[in-house]
């Protein structure tokens, strides 16, 4: 799926913690890694390099340093271009200047002008910076709001699973608050059909077995990143937006959530 992660950091500690993640990945799939780094003016060019050099060997991985101007997302996208296969894997915000990766800010113009699945990580600020290897991805979650905008992400996200060789599992969240208020009745019923349908459907056309489904209650940026602290070694994958009114479960609030809550990756982008 992906021959290349391609890691944008800023010499910060908080930038660096992505890479225990990555780096687990990499050992699972064979990927390249590739750490990436901007520089506003070509005099500071030959010092970060060296910097960026010594990161990059202590983690296996590949220096990448450029003059990016301004336009820190066109870098980046422009230097994933250049190999086909990458997979930009971004924390959710670093250190001011000129990699401030705050969602909404580089992270997201990458998704913006990308097109393409990014992986977002945002880290606990408190733990400080950590080598320690992590646990391999065991698990693909794929949040569901009946519309065909959230399911958009399903073929990227079953080959990701299949990349991986991780487990994929469907959730649906009924906001009981949410359907008062717009007037509809909300059931179990229902909901278990649609995810179990979904999760049917992805085995019988994909074979992916075992695929599995969950119904979850209540606000869907609390609901969602609960059912993924129970999950440990797992991976959100979807959109950033989801259809208006009732079960706007995906306009960003959840993925902003789950991001919030630190040590969660969101596999995502803009249907």
């Amino acid at each position: 799926m992906y021959s290349r992660i391609l890691v944008p950091v800023d010499g910060s500690g908080f930038s660096n913690q992505i890479l225990p993640l990555t780096a687990a990945i990499v050992k699972k799939t064979g990927a390249q890694l590739a750490l990436y780094r901007a520089v506003e003016k070509s005099e500071q060019q030959g010092q970060i390099e060296q910097e960026l050099q010594a990161l990059a060997s202590a983690h296996g991985a590949q220096a990448v340093c450029t003059v990016a101007g301004g336009d820190v997302a066109k870098a980046i996208l422009d230097e994933a271009a250049r190999v086909p296969g990458t997979l930009v894997a971004i924390t959710s915000h670093g250190r001011s200047g000129v990699m401030r990766a705050v969602l909404g800010s580089t992270a997201l113009n990458v998704l913006r002008a990308g097109g393409n699945p990014i992986l977002v990580y945002r880290p606990d600020e408190a733990r400080g910076t950590s080598d320690a290897p992590l646990p391999p991805i065991e698990r693909i979650v794929v949040p569901l709001d009946g519309s065909a905008l959230s399911e958009s992400i399903l073929p990227q996200a079953i080959e990701l699973a299949r990349w991986l060789g991780a487990r994929m599992t469907v959730v649906s969240v009924i906001d009981e608050a949410a359907a008062r208020a717009a007037g509809v009745a909300a059931g179990d019923v229902m909901e278990s059909s649609y995810v179990h349908s979904v999760a049917a459907r992805i085995t019988a056309q994909h074979g992916i077995e075992d695929v599995g489904w969950e119904v979850l209650h209540g606000d869907p940026a609390e609901a969602i990143p609960s059912f993924m602290r129970a999950w440990p070694n797992s991976m959100l994958a979807m959109t950033t937006r989801g259809r208006s009114a009732l079960k706007s479960a995906l306009v960003g609030s959840v993925t902003a959530a789950a991001l919030r809550e630190g040590n969660v990756a969101v596999y995502t982008r803009l249907p």
